[in-house]
């Protein structure tokens, strides 16, 4: 019977992790449309592109970790994922890009696929 309560707490933790998860993409998301609708020289562009760094950094740290619970691919399908996600981000800041909608559109997937 005690086992069973502690496989359930772990069963619901790791689904209000993957609710967090949700919401913090969905977070980003929205910064990401609002950058998009005000150009990249933007407040609204600097923080967005801030927020993208900041949680896709964490997340590539805890996919990088061995304590990582997921599939060793798919772990590596995100942090490439991740990495791009920076990348552009750090491409927008420089002013060489201006692709908001493609950020959007790969940070929606991954979010989605919490789910």
């Amino acid at each position: 019977m005690y086992q069973m309560s502690y496989a359930e707490t772990l069963e619901d933790s790791s689904e209000d992790r993957r609710g967090q998860e949700r919401e913090l993409f969905s977070l980003v998301v929205a910064q990401l449309q609002a950058a998009d609708e005000h150009g990249s020289a933007s407040s609204e562009a600097a923080q967005a592109l801030t927020s993208v760094h900041r949680l896709w950094s964490i997340l590539i740290s805890d996919l990088g970790s061995p304590e990582n619970g997921l599939p060793a691919e798919l772990r590596a399908d995100l942090i490439s994922i991740g990495i791009w996600c920076v990348k552009q981000a750090d491409l927008i800041r420089e002013g060489k890009s201006d692709d908001f909608k493609s950020l959007i559109e790969i940070n929606e997937l991954v979010r989605d696929g919490l789910s």
